[in-house]
């Protein structure tokens, strides 16, 4: 099947795809800020001397309020512009930044970090949906959208790195600073450029009580799952999930009485949208959940410095720079559903051959798998995001790209519980029982310990790394079923423009 051009679809020239790498610089860094601190941390420790709860929060403050907001400041661009609340959102950004770099105490430091997630709330869907405005021709989008993915996921991945070198040649601030330039420059080019855009129909009042229901659910719920993932059960984190889960339930039974609301339900039951939202929250679950044990295994089991095992892990993001948009050339000629399934088989491919690390393992081989398996997921993920923005009507494109990018978060929290939880079983049941209790529970408690010990947890953890990957790769093949099922056939139709 090839995308074609309806008579009347107007094609985007010069100013539109300048437009979109203006857009694309503010949305790395938002998507960096979220891993940025990974190593400027110890810097901060040392200056700012937090608590253990408090670096906590300074580390994590920025992702909760970003999660929390997306849903409310997609609706809300929807009806004050989209463009407007992307301005707001970079200047915001931009003070905040500034606010960051500068604080000196661990509250102004996470109550900086706050203000850096409601500005990154106001950015991220506000950049999708102005995607959805800019391109009208489907296969001009799909390219965008391609662009757009590529981009968070590299803002993630490249976090880590560009910490690392700032903080070994300046002061932690700096990690902040480095936002400043594409603020202003989009504040700069962001009027002349980008077409305001906003619903067509005439809103009611908007819902702030819902706005405050979705904020209520998604903290608790995102927080909690983490707590559990990180601590294992306790009844505090249980009681987080479970109480977010209920506000959730009240949120949606409010939207489904409400003649204009936030989150249009009628679209997530429609297949190429909520369906696209589904697998886009399993291939995050793969994603987040498995990161973290390939960045562990680099630093504690190979021996690497923090750097060279950020720096490491940017090799499987060059076989995505050329999968991802192969993915979208292909999708132009075949049935969608069939390229994002053949990607996440792919991808299940990859953590299928990172079950079989062990200690002889040379570094090609992990990094080809993980290459692999990068490969397959982010090009399903630019199709889901691509058949999700194509499926919303234009005049809802800021709430459907805040569900699914809250979705994204929501992945991410459940990537990290249930294959953290796979590769702490795996891992405990491996250490023999004479280690220390600390060796037992984590690599990290085991680095101190003897030799025989450190070995012996070294080897546990590559077996946790294998479980946790085997995890990943069920879920390749689960994210694959619906994909082949919920999203066969269910696209728009070719080139069109709703």
């Amino acid at each position: 099947m090839t995308l074609t051009t309806p008579p009347g679809t107007v094609r985007a020239g010069r100013r539109e795809w300048t437009a979109l790498g203006v857009l694309m610089l503010p949305l790395l860094l938002v998507s960096m800020d979220v891993s940025v601190l990974y190593f400027a941390i110890p810097s901060i420790s040392a200056d700012l001397r937090p608590g253990a709860t408090a670096q906590l929060w300074i580390l994590d403050m920025y992702g909760f309020v970003l999660a929390g907001l997306l849903i409310t400041m997609g609706a809300l661009g929807d009806r004050v512009g989209r463009r407007k609340l992307l301005l707001g959102g970079a200047a915001l950004f931009g003070l905040a930044s500034v606010a960051a770099a500068y604080a000196d105490s661990p509250g102004a430091l996470i109550a900086a970090r706050a203000l850096l997630g409601v500005g990154g709330a106001c950015l991220m869907p506000s950049t999708l949906a102005l995607i959805r405005t800019l391109f009208r021709d489907a296969a001009q989008r799909a390219t965008a959208v391609t662009l757009w993915t590529t981009v968070m996921a590299s803002g993630i991945s490249l976090g880590p790195v560009v910490s690392g070198a700032l903080v070994e040649h300046f002061w932690w601030g700096s990690v902040f600073l480095i936002n400043l330039p594409a603020m202003v420059l989009l504040l700069i080019l962001g009027p002349p450029l980008l077409p305001e855009s906003k619903g067509t129909a005439a809103p009611g009042r908007f819902d702030w009580a819902g706005a405050l229901l979705s904020l209520a659910a998604l903290l608790p719920l995102i927080h909690g799952v983490k707590e559990l993932a990180e601590g294992g059960w306790r009844p505090l984190p249980a009681l987080a999930v479970t109480t977010g889960l209920l506000i959730a339930l009240l949120f949606l039974r409010r939207q489904s009485r409400l003649a204009d609301p936030m989150v249009d339900l009628g679209l997530l039951r429609e297949r190429a949208y909520g369906g696209s939202v589904l697998v886009n929250l399993l291939a995050m679950v793969a994603t987040v959940g498995f990161a973290v044990f390939l960045t562990q295994y680099l630093q504690s089991v190979l021996g690497q410095s923090p750097l060279e095992a950020a720096l490491w892990s940017l090799a499987p993001s060059l076989g995505v720079v050329i999968a991802a948009p192969t993915a979208a050339a292909l999708a132009k000629r075949v049935d969608r559903a069939a390229v994002m399934t053949g990607g996440f088989l792919l991808s299940a491919a990859g953590f299928t051959s990172l079950t079989l690390i062990d200690a002889d393992t040379p570094l090609w081989a992990v990094l080809a798998g993980a290459t692999v398996y990068a490969s397959g997921l982010v090009s399903a993920m630019t199709l889901a995001n691509e058949s999700a923005l194509g499926a919303a009507p234009p005049e809802r494109a800021g709430a459907a790209a805040a569900v699914l990018e809250s979705g994204t978060e929501l992945g991410g929290a459940l990537g990290m519980a249930v294959l953290g939880s796979i590769g702490a079983a795996v891992y405990t049941a491996a250490m023999p029982a004479t280690a220390p209790a600390a060796a037992r529970e984590t690599l990290g408690g085991a680095l101190a310990s003897p030799g025989p010990v450190l070995d012996a947890a070294r080897g546990a953890f590559t077996d946790a790394l294998n479980g946790a990957a085997g995890g990943a790769a069920v879920v390749m093949l689960l994210a694959a079923a619906l994909s082949a099922t919920l999203l066969r056939g269910g696209k728009p139709a070719a080139g069109a423009d709703r």
